[in-house]
């Protein structure tokens, strides 16, 4: 039986984490061999992903081990350059097996399409005749995408909303479109662009902006998770995160930072996956707003017995066909390793993992601070950019961490002390 569990995995020889990752995904010899290749997007192939190509820009690819999400082991693949998230991640995940693991959901893969109409003499009226010809609109839009019509997917609904603007009223109109297994931009964005002609002709109105909306607020993901008050340290750190989660909760600055620790996670899966970044980064933020304040986007709170339960919902919009998912080598590796089958549970994982990042960094916080993760991997860091060679490094980090100096300067210092005693 197949374990996220694997205790250790940080300190095992990079090869041998492969050979794990491998037998755990199924991978072949040659998918194994792409891992390994630091090269492993070929110029050709980025050259037609995007525009004026000149070269690539690799990130370090973790894996974040013992999550167990609605009671299946997951092998979570993480392209981040910040050090201590992934082990962060994996701490908090072991944390959390005592109570279950988490446990996710999903509403409907449901993307709004805006469509902006404006020169309309009564907005009330206008909204009316669209929502009369709401069959006909919707037909239109279904025109544009049988296979998606096909697989279950397809305009279901419209929606209109009249703005009062300092350049006078709008009537919008939103096309709510089950996307399926899409992220669902280019799906929808045809669709607004189909109807937007029908729209101006019924209303004698015209139609400027017809496009997606990030605020994917119909199409929700939720994950839970009890952590016992043994394993994560005891009553007094459960009170600790409760009082970090308030601050979160009631202060705009302090909520920036603490849904940035969220997105640690979900960005780095969404960009091992090759999922659109801005858009998970835009929705994310602008859904801790939507009650007119800038919020936390978890709960934390104490149960019955005393342990610390912790809550996410955001808005996910991934794809797992579509895009750069069948286009960049690493994200349809990525996409393997985890073993999602649809796009619903790849925002389930996703979720899970931006709650136990959250964790981790107010645990972090509400003891020993933050910078105590990350201390030994920026003092690393920190050596490398001095200029350490690979046997130096471990010397230098020693003498920084010792002297709580974890500068680019004293690693220079340090760095000539060593080849001064050593004649080299």
């Amino acid at each position: 039986m197949k374990t996220s569990r694997i205790p250790g995995f940080y300190k095992l020889p990079l090869e041998e984490r492969v050979r794990i990752v491998k037998e755990f995904a199924d991978l072949t010899d040659e998918e194994t061999e792409l891992l390994l290749k630091t090269g492993n997007l070929e110029l050709d192939v980025a050259d037609r992903m995007i525009e004026n190509v000149i070269g690539t820009w690799p990130l370090p690819l973790g894996i974040a081990v013992n999550f167990k999400i609605n009671g299946r082991d997951y092998l979570i693949p993480m392209a981040i350059e910040e050090p201590s998230v992934v082990a962060a991640a994996s701490n908090a995940a072991k944390m959390a097996l005592p109570g279950g693991g988490f446990f996710a959901e999903t509403t409907e893969p449901i993307m709004i399409g805006q469509v902006q109409l404006v020169g309309v003499k009564d907005p009330e009226e206008a909204k009316r005749i669209i929502l009369e010809n709401k069959d006909q609109i919707l037909e239109i839009a279904n025109e544009q995408d049988p296979i998606l019509v096909k697989l279950g997917g397809g305009a279901k609904d419209l929606e209109v909303r009249i703005l009062d603007t300092e350049v006078g009223p709008m009537v919008i109109t939103h096309l709510l479109v089950d996307v399926r297994d899409a992220m669902g931009a280019n799906a929808v964005n045809t669709m607004a662009e189909a109807v937007a002609p029908t729209i101006e002709r019924l209303t004698g109105g015209r139609v400027y902006l017809r496009i997606i909306s990030n605020l994917a607020d119909r199409r929700i993901a939720r994950a839970r998770a009890v952590f016992k008050k043994e394993a994560i340290g005891g009553e007094e750190v459960v009170d600790g995160i409760i009082a970090a989660y308030a601050f979160a909760a009631n202060d705009p600055y302090r909520a920036c930072t603490h849904n940035k620790g969220i997105m640690n996670g979900i960005i780095a899966l969404a960009r091992a996956t090759g999922q659109d970044t801005r858009a998970l980064e835009a929705g994310a933020h602008a859904y801790a707003a939507r009650n007119g304040r800038y919020t936390s986007l978890t709960r934390w709170w104490k149960n019955e017995n005393g342990d610390l339960e912790g809550y996410l919902e955001m808005p996910i919009a991934v794809g797992t066909v579509g895009g750069i998912t069948r286009v960049h080598p690493i994200a349809k590796l990525c996409l393997k390793i985890l073993g999602v089958k649809s796009a619903r549970e790849l925002a389930q994982v996703m979720v899970s993992l931006g709650l136990a990042q959250n964790f981790a960094a107010i645990r972090a916080l509400a003891t020993e601070g933050i910078q105590a993760g990350h201390m030994k991997l920026h003092a690393r860091n920190v050596a490398m950019a001095a200029g350490a060679k690979p046997e130096e490094v471990d010397l230098v980090v020693e003498r920084l961490i010792r002297e709580k100096k974890i500068r680019l300067d004293r690693a220079k210092e340090i760095l000539e002390e060593i080849r001064g005693s050593s004649g080299s």
